[in-house]
């Protein structure tokens, strides 16, 4: 096909319907909602100032877009700090220890909806696509150098070939297929492994994720920890304060009172999981405001991790949620 005859609105379609996939993959990269769209819409901005160059004989189009948004986030992570998790800061805390001081937003590892990164209609597909977008998974991805963390994506992620990798990164099949080996050997050393098989979200998870929203609206402590894994984690980013343990977070449950009383929930998904945006009473419009948004992590029945972001009104946008809901 000829591109230089096709028209704005068709290029724009044709370049927008990769999206999605785009933005998993930058995702992945970055380790950030914010800085994956801003990925994705530059590698949407070079992809449209070129496209009158683009030779479909020589690539396809797919493959193009992958090879500008890997450059576009290798530039963007030239100086960057790696993005973590709490877990991955320090050592847990006590019941009772102070918080200490807010870190910068760039020193974690932020959710993205699962509406901006997922595509296609293949239940198979979808759940592999959840598990490599997980919290987890995307904090261990960022220990590796960007050019590793680009080929274990590309080649254990999304399934190319090595010397389709090779080729969008300008390296031989051997130096992929290299750096392949030590990415694997990285995430092996944080326990990820990669190609493992997906979890189902199941009925007994959605009744779980049930009784948790009921008893968290209630704040009905003695619940929510009988729901938890005797081993879950807990944090709240910019913190980097965390806990571990069922009989911790009660500790701290309990001591904190009553601090979601009127409080509404509105449930969504983040990273492959449920998520819960929390609003409180707001004083001033008498109507409710954002609070925070909780990631949670589901295995074996029971939470296994809560992760609470505190930038409610700078995250909601992202999740196309309301800055403020009315009263009932």
């Amino acid at each position: 096909m000829d591109v230089s005859t096709d028209q704005p609105a068709e290029v724009a379609g044709r370049l927008d319907a990769h999206r999605n996939e785009l933005t998993g993959y930058c995702y992945r990269m970055l380790g950030s909602g914010f800085d994956a769209e801003d990925a994705v819409q530059e590698t949407m901005l070079r992809a449209w100032r070129n496209f009158a160059r683009f030779e479909a004989d020589r690539a396809p189009l797919r493959s193009w877009l992958y090879r500008i948004a890997t450059n576009v986030c290798l530039d963007m992570l030239r100086g960057a700090q790696r993005r973590a998790r709490a877990m991955d800061l320090g050592p847990a805390a006590f019941a009772g220890a102070p918080l200490g001081a807010p870190l910068p937003e760039t020193a974690f590892v932020q959710p993205i909806p699962d509406s901006r990164v997922l595509f296609g209609t293949d239940p198979a597909e979808l759940a592999a696509q959840r598990d490599t977008i997980r919290l987890a998974f995307v904090a261990a991805l960022q220990y590796l150098p960007p050019k590793q963390r680009a080929v274990l994506i590309l080649r254990d992620v999304l399934c190319w070939e090595a010397a389709a990798v090779g080729e969008l990164l300008d390296c031989s099949v051997a130096a992929a297929n290299s750096a392949l080996q030590r990415a694997r050997a990285t995430m092996a050393e944080h326990k990820i492994q990669t190609g493992q098989p997906v979890q189902s979200v199941d009925k007994a998870h959605r009744e779980l994720l049930s009784r948790y929203v009921t008893a968290f609206a209630d704040y009905d402590v003695r619940t929510l920890v009988s729901l938890l894994h005797e081993d879950a984690t807990m944090s709240m980013p910019p913190f980097s304060w965390w806990l571990r343990g069922r009989e911790q977070i009660r500790t701290v449950l309990l001591a904190a009172g009553n601090p979601c009383e009127g409080a509404r929930l509105v449930s969504t998904s983040a990273n492959g999981s449920p998520a819960l945006a929390q609003y409180r009473p707001s004083a001033q419009s008498g109507g409710y405001e954002p609070f925070a948004l909780m990631v949670l992590d589901l295995a074996e029945g029971s939470i296994t991790g809560t992760t609470t972001y505190l930038d409610a009104t700078r995250l909601f946008p992202l999740f196309d949620l309301p800055l403020a809901i009315d009263l009932d």
